[in-house]
């Protein structure tokens, strides 16, 4: 006779899922907190061009977009290939400007509107003329605070 036996009947303990749960929503919660959502849906194609003296903004809540390059593969039979202007999330006119900067004012808090930033997000390639015409359209709408976005040049 032998004095250890062997355990034939036993298997090994099946894994405790208590802690499951909590793992779960704490995963949850961390991806809810850190991710932010798309504010525009982007219809035209953009490259920002290289600078060297880029400063960050404080308060990106503040800032309005207007975006203008040549239009994405899938707008292109409809609007063509030149640089077009998207305000939020729709192609516009330099004319459509003042109401854009407008809708903008009425959006923000009555101490905000004085300091409302319009950032102008311009593809490389495109000419300067569409952007002079939209500097001039912010002038008349009183929008006088510009920012012209761009990506940090390598060194």
């Amino acid at each position: 006779m032998s004095k250890f036996r062997k355990n034939d009947g036993k298997g090994t303990p099946s894994i405790s899922t208590s802690a499951l749960p909590d793992i779960v929503f704490m995963l949850l919660f961390f991806f809810m907190v850190s991710t932010t959502m798309r504010e525009t849906t982007m219809m035209v194609q953009i490259t920002l061009p290289e600078a060297t003296e880029v400063t960050k903004l404080e308060k990106k809540s503040l800032v309005s977009y207007i975006y203008v390059g040549p239009p994405l593969q899938q707008y292109q039979g409809q609007f063509g290939t030149e640089p077009r202007i998207q305000l939020n999330d729709q192609f516009a006119n330099t004319l459509d400007i003042l109401d854009f900067v407008e809708a903008e004012r009425q959006a923000r808090d009555e101490s905000e509107r004085g300091q409302i930033i319009t950032s102008l997000k311009v593809d490389e390639y495109t000419k300067m003329g569409i952007v002079t015409d939209i500097k001039q359209e912010l002038r008349r709408s009183a929008a006088l605070h510009i920012n012209y976005s761009t990506r940090r040049a390598a060194r």
